[in-house]
């Protein structure tokens, strides 16, 4: 009897599967952003900042103006003031810096008419920067 040749399988070109190679470089790369240390990191960037101002404008004001509104008047900076005062210290603070700012706090018992007042002054003198508070 003949003997039968073995057959070789040759099979098929052989596949490389992608999906769990990625999965293992994502969580390689998630573990390593976790476990890195932010201070390394910031401890080596140099960054330029700018020099401060050698010549600082001493004509502006860091403090803000306060003008309380009561049912007997207005008090600027703590000083009580009649409405040509007041608005003669708007004048004057309007010379010194346009951008200063300046803090209306109304009393729960002052008059509206009041607040309107101090805004039109205000508006008038060219003073832009208004926060108002009810108190």
């Amino acid at each position: 009897m003949a003997k039968a040749k073995k057959q070789r399988n040759k099979g098929d070109d052989a596949t490389l599967e992608m999906t769990p190679m990625i999965d293992v470089v994502f969580q390689l790369l998630i573990f390593f952003i976790v476990t890195l240390k932010q201070d390394d990191i910031l401890s080596a960037l140099e960054a330029l900042r700018p020099q401060p101002d050698p010549n600082p404008n001493p004509t502006t004001l860091n403090e803000p103006i306060t003008v309380l509104i009561g049912r007997q008047g207005f008090v600027f900076n703590g000083h009580a003031k009649s409405e040509r005062q007041l608005l003669a210290d708007f004048q004057q603070l309007a010379r010194v810096d346009k951008n200063a700012m300046v803090m209306i706090k109304c009393t729960g018992d002052s008059p509206h008419g009041y607040l309107v007042k101090v805004l039109d002054m205000l508006a008038a003198v060219g003073l832009r920067k208004v926060s108002v508070f009810s108190m």
